[in-house]
């Protein structure tokens, strides 16, 4: 003799709904955020005298990143956490918003301050602040919530212009 189960169709309909999203979990995508970043100095000597064209920020699953875009030829840089960042020729503080101040020495000119972009809301970072531009070279300030660690880069493009960004994580 053959025993038959038999489910009631309320369970299996919750079953079937209690599955579908654990489906749609399995199927969807991950982020993986990168790995190896620090929080020390990353240099580069290159100067260059292709202007600042603009200073950007945009937020990411893992980072939030600052852009500053130049016409022309890649820029040398200079990014470090300092304990105060002055101003390019006079050395007055730049007071920044934050547990910690990175400093971005662009070595390249900047014409005019560039329009700064607001960072409220954002998870790293606190306030971006133009510090000048003397001597061939351009100094930001970013308030950022902790020492949190980074990475510095060159982009070509679009056309015959370049970017440096520098990419803050959101933790440790």
């Amino acid at each position: 003799m053959k025993i038959q189960h038999v489910v009631p169709k309320a369970i299996l309909t919750a079953l079937a709904l209690l599955a579908v999203p654990a489906a749609a979990a399995a199927g969807s995508s991950t982020t993986t955020c990168p790995i190896g970043w620090g929080s020390l100095p990353e240099t580069s000597s290159r100067m260059v005298q292709s202007p600042i064209a603009d200073v950007r920020a945009g937020r990411h699953a893992c980072f939030d990143r600052i852009v500053v875009d130049l016409h022309g030829r890649a820029a040398g840089y200079d990014v470090r956490y300092v304990g105060t960042v002055r101003q390019e020729g006079s050395g007055f503080v730049v007071p920044l918003r934050g547990g910690a101040r990175l400093q971005v020495v662009v070595r390249a000119p900047s014409y005019a301050p560039p329009k700064l972009p607001n960072v409220n809301g954002y998870s790293a970072l606190r306030q971006v602040a133009f510090a000048g531009s003397f001597e061939g070279q351009t100094t930001l300030g970013v308030g950022v919530r902790a020492r949190l660690p980074f990475r510095v880069f060159t982009l070509a493009g679009p056309g015959s212009n370049t970017r440096l960004v520098v990419d803050v994580a959101h933790h440790w």
